[in-house]
């Protein structure tokens, strides 16, 4: 299978150029074996690039700008799509390669491929496929729940503590005597009293003011 890369190399933007040399310069340095196609100097290129490019990946003005890679007929994706393969380490499957042994795609494939067949993280079990003992478990786990125990006994102390300390009604004081409850009853008569008298000498002063209207009128109408 051959990797096509599709650049124009007489692009006057700098964007494009950026982004082709990113592309060429990472599949270089993975050593992956491609053919660069210029669709500048060379209008069958640049047909065959628009055509075979998917609608759904075109841009809005439907004209797709380089670089576009493929693998042979198939489309791989642009320099976006490449960019983000290369960030989650998954070049190689963006390609449609095999990722060589060794390389840091291989080795999450087959740890992937681990996880789907025995259903168990790798972390959690050894190089034989048994439960890993060095992985600590928590001391209520095989103890059971010691300390649960222990909190429930220092919160009856507590209690216990409490209720000693707790002074009963009417207790004695030092001199001798016998603490009363205040006596509130009282004050609050003594309140609602007050009220009373106010609203008695409100109601006085309205109705001597009435009158006073009233003896007013009679004069005027006299």
């Amino acid at each position: 299978m051959v990797i096509k890369v599709f650049l124009a190399t007489s692009s006057g933007s700098t964007a494009i150029k950026k982004k082709q040399q990113d592309v060429v310069g990472f599949l270089e340095a993975l050593k992956v074996d491609y053919t660069q196609l210029d669709i500048a100097c060379n209008e069958e290129n640049r047909k065959w690039m628009r055509q075979n490019v998917p609608e759904e990946k075109k841009p809005s003005n439907g004209i797709p700008l380089p670089p576009q890679i493929f693998n042979e007929e198939s489309y791989c994706g642009d320099y976006e799509t490449f960019f983000d393969a290369k960030e989650d380490n998954s070049v190689y499957a963006f390609l449609g390669l095999a990722p060589p042994p060794g390389s840091k795609e291989a080795l999450q494939a087959d740890k992937e491929e681990h996880i789907l067949e025995n259903g168990t993280h790798t972390d959690d079990t050894n190089e034989e496929g048994t439960q890993n003992d060095s992985i600590e478990v928590p001391e209520v786990d095989r103890n059971g729940d010691a300390h649960g125990d222990e909190e429930e006994t220092q919160e009856g102390e507590g209690c216990e503590e409490e209720d000693i300390a707790e002074p009963e009604e009417n207790e004695v004081t030092e001199g001798g005597e016998a603490e009363e409850p205040e006596d509130t009853g009282h004050a609050e008569e003594d309140e609602e009293q007050e009220e009373q008298d106010l609203r008695s000498e409100e109601e006085e002063e309205l109705r001597q003011l009435e009158e006073e209207e009233e003896e007013t009128q009679e004069e005027e109408a006299e």
